[in-house]
């Protein structure tokens, strides 16, 4: 039994990134009762992004002021499911945030929409390919959701994120120098694209005298002063290079806490407490219906709060261990392949090729944005024949000039002293004259790649943690080669002095030491088919259908593009369909 029950309400949200504030939001709007909870400390803007101390490097970048405390909750980590997994217990591969905004405090703002063949991947590949391309042991499966049905949500979120970029088509018809692999749009972007850097210049022709098609990278780092649909305010980005891990004290980068929350903050219906971890989804006799949450709160009290909606809003593999501790959906067996729950967990391909230019160009690496960049889409999703290639899935190639920190970039030339004064020297010669080609590559879903309970290890209120079984494919490697051959083109034609290539050999195993991306999905995968998916296409569960679970966990792949686009897109699909059908007469949108 809580020790305290609160006043009933509408809607719980559990977590407050950018899906649990995009869900307060359209609610309260529609006159309801929202309380949202998140875990982690108040990131007030007005105070958590005073310039100079928000780009202490030892602070934010080294010691992760704005990540999850792994000493108190953390996931373990094994490469097989005959291995021993152990805890994740330092940041390096990938960064949960934690507190107000979470991961959408600290993100780099690179953001994509998806291309429409992705969305049905399974059905594309075996339609142009046949059955037998598929590999065995691979699972990846269709969302159950079309561009098409999205793009009016993508559009939308565009202009709440104040997103620059140039589009290629807007309503069939070209309108600029964009993405000419991208879908087509019913809008331009809501800004002009970041400023081209140096580096993407040279990038952009010679990845063009190369036959490639490059464009500006999609980005939430606003490209000039702008207000969004909820009269929040942007400045345009001053490149100072503090982005991915750190408050953009500028303003500049979308973020839940900067484009959603003040906003909410004069919506009366609306309450956001913190420092309070939900421990379990509440389920009445029948477990038909979820009544609402407990949680503790931040005097370690135990507190019920009733809801007649609960929505599950937190980082992607955090909404599927809530799941499993509150035995909602049938967790997922890989022996047998049955259950849901766990199913599909995907990460996502990345590697760089760092070049040492001459000492005649100028980098300036200090200065940047992470949406500061050039790509090419010429070797991701199926833009290419993969046919004789025989792997699924695809890269994107680009030249991202985020701006390197004085701590953490030090880009020495192969052979160079490892300390000392020839180490320094050596190191401010390289730090002006370097770059780099990245590939973000797509994560097929494996049969043994999942997530569940780990029988061992717990966290700090005795609840077990979540295992991650995961390791790279033959598939992922293979694709990463074959675009890494098509990156390495590019690389040769920028006539650096050096290349240094960090493509992963054939065998490597996923590889905790070293940071890769945050990109997480799956696990509370969405689809058609009860049987083989956690919720539907408006990211309600199946079997309880006042339960909604939103967030990157809902992807039954994992793609090359960073998640966030497709994730606001989601959500704000869901909520019309909430507003527009559900709040009518509570009930499941789609019969399983």
């Amino acid at each position: 039994m809580a020790e305290i029950k609160m006043q009933h309400t509408d809607v719980v949200i559990v977590g407050f990134g950018w899906t649990g504030a995009i869900m307060a939001k359209e609610l309260s709007d529609a006159g309801l009762r929202v309380v949202a909870l998140e875990r982690g400390v108040n990131r007030d803007l007005s105070t958590d992004d005073l310039y100079p101390g928000v780009i202490d490097e030892l602070t934010y970048g080294t010691r992760g002021k704005l990540f999850q405390n792994l000493s108190r909750e953390t996931v373990t980590i094994r490469h097989a499911a005959n291995g021993t997994a152990v805890p994740y217990r330092q940041l390096h591969a990938f960064l949960p945030g934690d507190g107000v905004g979470g991961a959408g405090l600290h993100w780099g703002g690179v953001h994509f929409r998806v291309s429409p063949d992705e969305l049905r991947i399974r059905s594309h590949y075996t339609e142009r390919y046949g059955k037998k391309f598929i590999p065995e042991g691979m699972t990846a499966q269709d969302f159950g959701i079309t561009y098409d049905e999205l793009e009016p949500y993508f559009d939308f979120a565009e202009k709440v994120f104040g997103t620059s970029g140039v589009a290629y088509t807007v309503k069939g018809k070209v309108v600029g120098k964009g993405n000419v692999f991208a879908p087509d749009r019913s809008h331009d972007f809501p800004l002009p694209p970041m400023p081209e850097m140096y580096t993407g210049a040279m990038f952009r022709k010679a990845a063009s005298d190369l036959g490639f098609h490059p464009y500006p990278i999609p980005s939430a780092d606003a490209g000039g002063p702008y207000t969004n649909p909820y009269g929040a305010q942007m400045g345009p980005c001053n490149l100072c290079g503090f982005c991915s891990g750190y408050v953009c004290y500028n303003s500049s980068r979308a973020t839940p806490n900067l484009n959603i929350l003040p906003a909410l903050k004069l919506q009366p219906l609306f309450e956001l407490r913190t420092r309070s971890t939900v421990q379990k989804i509440n389920l009445d006799s029948t477990r038909s219906k979820a009544t609402g949450v407990t949680y503790i709160d931040a005097s370690g009290r135990s507190v019920e709060q009733t809801a007649d909606m609960v929505l599950v809003c937190s980082f992607a593999y955090n909404n599927v261990r809530l799941l499993l501790l509150s035995e909602i959906g049938q967790p997922y067996d890989p022996v047998s392949g049955t259950g849901v729950v766990g199913k599909n967990f995907t990460y996502q391909n990345v590697a760089k090729i760092n070049l040492q230019l001459d000492q005649e160009r100028y980098t300036n690496s200090f200065i940047g944005s992470d949406g500061a960049g050039v790509a090419i889409d010429d070797f991701n999703a199926d833009h290419f024949d993969h046919g004789p290639l025989g792997f699924v899935g695809g890269s994107a190639i680009w030249s991202a000039h985020g701006g390197n920190k004085p701590i953490a970039a030090q880009p020495i030339r192969h052979g160079a002293p490892q300390w000392g004064s020839g180490w320094k020297k050596e190191l401010k010669q390289s730090y002006l004259h370097s770059t780099a080609v990245a590939l973000q590559g797509s994560c097929m879903a494996y049969r043994d790649c999942y997530l569940d309970l780990d029988p061992t290890y717990r966290d700090v209120n005795g609840l077990p943690l979540l295992r991650m079984t995961f390791d790279w494919k033959d598939n992922d490697t293979r694709m990463m080669a074959y675009v890494g051959e098509q990156a390495m083109k590019i690389a040769r034609a920028l006539e650096p002095v050096e290349i240094s290539s960090g493509l992963r050999k054939p065998g490597a195993h996923f590889d905790t030491r070293t940071y890769q991306t945050t990109h997480l999905n799956g696990g509370a995968i969405m689809g058609s088919d009860p049987s083989t998916s956690v919720v539907n296409k408006y990211l309600q569960v199946w079997q309880v259908p006042n339960l909604f679970v939103h967030g990157a966990s809902a992807f039954p792949n994992g793609l090359a593009y960073n998640p966030t686009g497709l994730v606001a897109a989601l959500t704000y699909y869901s909520a019309a369909a909430i507003k527009a059908h559900y709040l009518k007469s509570p009930h499941q949108l789609i019969a399983g």
